[in-house]
């Protein structure tokens, strides 16, 4: 059994690098405007793109420029949360604030994320240098990491505010140095917390199992995503001092 549940993984993510980005279709864009909301991604992340369009939303995407690495937090949990609340904060900043959303008839809701490995205990970001990416990658050869990932959901109208994060756990067998090379040539592995790419067709194949979500993995927990914008759309408005991040 568990042999074929690898064997289903590894299907699943071969056949996932062949598939063009995901858009809503046209009934999908008509439900999405149904909803009566506005969406807005504060991501590059082709995988979160993907996802959230996966789930059927329309997003227009807004990014943050912050400096991630300045923001330190002792375990990962709190750390992902905090670089998750830094981003909608500049976005918000960047938007003009929050005023001329309250006056909008639509909500306005406003996705950020953010995803780091764990490996032996250690956090790993996105690798800065060749031999940081190969030894972040020879790590996995054979063995596991961790994969921690928020998602913040904010309502701009009402500033109602939901967030928290998610884990998974991704096991891999031997990877070769060849692989390993090819890998770091590839400027993509310096995008990605701990130059982890689930989908890269070179990295698939030695993918043994995936204990978690794989929308976890990838950049953006669906459960948890639909769960915030279910939230932020039902609650009440909170006073501003208990507005801050929580944790689900």
């Amino acid at each position: 059994m568990l042999f074929l549940i690898r064997i289903y993984l590894q299907v699943i993510f071969t056949c996932s690098l062949t598939l063009p980005l995901l858009v809503p279709s046209e009934q999908e864009t008509r439900m999405a405007m149904k909803r009566g909301f506005k969406m807005i991604l504060g991501s590059q992340s082709m995988a979160r793109k993907r996802i959230l369009a996966e789930m059927g939303y329309e997003f227009t995407v807004v990014t943050a420029d912050i400096d991630e690495k300045a923001i330190r937090r002792d375990n990962p949990e709190d750390l992902v949360v905090a670089i998750a609340q830094a981003k909608a904060d500049e976005i918000i900043s960047k938007l003009g604030g929050l005023t001329q959303f309250g006056q909008d008839p639509q909500p306005t809701l406003l996705i950020t994320a953010d995803t780091v490995v764990v490996y032996k205990g250690v956090i790993r970001e996105k690798p800065t240098t060749k031999d940081e990416a190969r030894l972040f990658i020879k790590g996995y050869s054979g063995s596991h990491g961790g994969v921690v990932g928020s998602v913040l959901v904010r309502n701009l109208k009402t500033g109602v505010q939901r967030i928290g994060w998610d884990k998974a756990e991704v096991y891999f067998h031997e990877i070769p140095e060849k692989v390993i090379d090819d890998l770091i040539d590839d400027a993509v592995t310096f995008k990605v917390a701990g130059g982890l790419m689930l989908e890269h067709p070179l990295i698939a194949p030695f993918i043994d199992t995936v204990v978690g979500g794989v929308d976890t993995v990838m950049g953006l927990p669906k459960d948890l995503t639909e769960k915030f914008i279910t939230d932020v759309l039902e609650l009440n408005p909170l006073p501003l001092e208990d507005s801050s991040c929580r944790k689900a």
